[in-house]
């Protein structure tokens, strides 16, 4: 009995690995050899690295590739030179064979940014106040950028010494620890410093905008 024929795509995704020698047909007939890199059925189209057998044992050498790209169609047949290295995977798969070389991920290294991103992330989150003003938000960032503040519900504490409650101007800082004057008047500069920048912030933003006072009615001449 006849043996069944086996579909070109199929051979040749068994054959990944192994060194093949192809020939093509029209309108370019050519004979390519090399290691067969991948042969895609999505595509239809096969992955072939035609430099010579790397050594294992030369980095630098197992590394190196020149790539042709082959349409399955154009294949007018193909022949093994050389079986494709032993694998050991439960699949018959093997990353420790893979050319190129597929390198060992550092595991330790992945969960240390994993852990540093998600304490950067805790710590952004933490620095925004819930449910207050954008001018609350102004006050809390301009004080966190010099001193270590953080939010108490919607009250701002500064240095673990003073707390802001709403509307956060001056007369609504008041000291943790009673009689802590020094760091009452400290926080109190500051915060009236910060309160005028936002305020030339503010109107310097609000320049230029239709219908602001400052623009709104102007005439030219006198």
């Amino acid at each position: 009995m006849a043996a069944a024929m086996v579909p070109l795509e199929v051979a040749l995704s068994d054959a990944i690995g192994a060194r093949v020698r192809i020939n093509t047909s029209s309108p370019a007939p050519s004979t390519i050899e090399g290691t067969l890199f991948t042969a895609c059925p999505i595509t239809n189209l096969v992955a072939i690295n035609t430099k010579p057998s790397p050594n294992p044992a030369d980095a630098k050498q197992a590394q190196a590739g020149d790539y042709r790209i082959i349409p399955i169609s154009r294949i007018q047949s193909f022949n093994l030179i050389s079986l494709p290295p032993s694998s050991n995977g439960p699949d018959g798969s093997s990353f420790t064979d893979a050319v190129p070389p597929v390198q060992a991920l550092d595991i330790r290294a992945l969960k240390t940014r994993e852990a540093n991103a998600v304490g950067k992330a805790q710590e952004s989150e933490a620095k925004r106040g819930k449910g207050v003003t954008q001018d609350a938000q102004d006050v809390f960032d301009a004080f966190n950028r010099t001193m270590p503040t953080r939010w108490d519900g919607s009250n701002i504490i500064v240095a673990d010494a003073v707390s802001i409650t709403a509307p956060y101007q001056v007369d609504d800082c008041r000291p943790l620890v009673a009689g802590d004057v020094a760091a009452l008047n400290h926080v109190r500069k500051v915060l009236e410093m910060e309160r005028k920048k936002i305020e030339l912030r503010n109107a310097s933003a609000s320049i230029g905008k239709p219908g602001t006072p400052n623009n709104a009615g102007q005439r030219k001449g006198g």
